[in-house]
């Protein structure tokens, strides 16, 4: 197994001089992961999935922006975060393979419709669903700009999981118990109004990926809600020549051990 205590942070600078911490890990053709709503390189998939590919590719994990060690300037745009993620592909030399989960599935997938360069793009569930989220009745990024605004972070983390995603009520609870979890979970708050534009009206844009010329895998959960799963065949649909495949028995928290064949195969046709 790679040895990940060689992990060192390195540092590139986006457009609007946002500085964007990034490690690498690995040898081979280089692949750049993008995480979704409250991960980092220091919590989430980022680290098990880079040392599932390290033997046979370069692996470019980073924070998204006011997350971990990266910079967060403002005024902040969804356009920012499409800037950061083709500045760590310059940095990985400009001709990167691309994975994506949930809203970082959408970042790149708005990334390939504008253009960025990327050999191949494969994405894991970009959240293109829940009716909720949808509801005209209730503005969801204005509440949960008021609740960062007040610095109630907790409670903007509580809303995220349960209004938004449809967690249990208990979920929260149980986090709170274990402290260093919600801590971390906590600290990177601010950026949740981040992900929900991102994601904007969570309709498939697709006459926008219509436009997508990379090469990409869609994938989605075997146990993955119907909308979820109709959400996935949308994208596939608006981006020509993709591919879609479903992970049997994979939740929204999709194991490495489950997603690293897949990338491996892709990334190899």
């Amino acid at each position: 197994m790679t040895d990940q205590t060689t992990l060192v942070t390195e540092t590139t600078t986006s457009a609007d001089g946002t500085p964007i911490a990034f490690e690498r890990i690995g040898a081979g053709p280089a692949v750049v992961l993008v995480d979704g709503a409250l991960c980092h390189r220091a919590f989430g998939p980022s680290r098990p999935l880079a040392a599932a590919l390290a033997e046979r590719y370069t692996v470019f994990a980073y924070d998204r922006r006011g997350r971990g060690e990266s910079g967060n300037t403002l005024p902040y745009s969804p356009l920012r975060e499409i800037e950061d993620l083709q500045a760590v592909i310059t940095a990985a030399g400009g001709d990167a393979y691309v994975y994506g989960i949930s809203s970082g599935a959408g970042i790149a997938l708005e990334a390939a419709a504008a253009g960025v360069r990327m050999r191949r793009l494969a994405t894991y569930e970009a959240p293109y669903v829940a009716a909720r989220w949808k509801d005209p009745a209730v503005d969801h990024l204005a509440h949960m700009e008021s609740l960062i605004a007040a610095d109630k972070r907790g409670a903007a983390v509580s809303y995220f999981l349960v209004p938004m995603v449809g967690a249990p009520a208990f979920v929260p609870v149980m986090m709170r118990a274990m402290p260093k979890v919600w801590n971390q979970m906590k600290a990177v708050a601010p950026t949740l109004p981040y992900d929900l534009r991102v994601m904007g009206s969570f309709t498939v844009p697709a006459e926008r990926f219509g436009s997508i010329v990379v090469p990409t895998l869609v994938m989605v959960g075997g146990k993955a809600a119907p909308p979820m799963r109709d959400a996935q065949k949308a994208v596939a649909a608006a981006i020509p020549g993709s591919r879609f495949e479903v992970l049997e028995g994979q939740t929204h928290q999709v194991s490495e051990k489950a997603i690293a064949p897949q990338l491996e195969a892709f990334f190899t046709d």
